[in-house]
């Protein structure tokens, strides 16, 4: 595994385990950020939880694809 594959795999395994958490628990971010409770904090909240975790399975299934097919020596 080349270096930027994993620094690629590591990345993504971070973005999605973040993700993953704004995403179920927005009260925690919203704590650990500082930000007033308001319903619209919460929904910006759970969108940006969204983004991350997508890019989290991009970034995966690319690294992934890689490996799999053969492009990896």
């Amino acid at each position: 595994m080349t270096r930027s594959l994993a620094l690629m795999a590591g990345l993504a395994g971070a973005a999605g385990a973040l993700g993953l958490a704004t995403l179920v628990r927005p009260s925690l971010t919203r704590a650990a950020l500082r930000l007033p409770d308001a319903p619209a904090t919460g929904y910006a909240l759970r969108i940006a939880g969204m983004m991350l975790f997508a890019l989290g399975l991009f970034l995966g299934g690319f690294a992934a694809v890689f490996v799999t097919t053969g492009a990896v020596s």
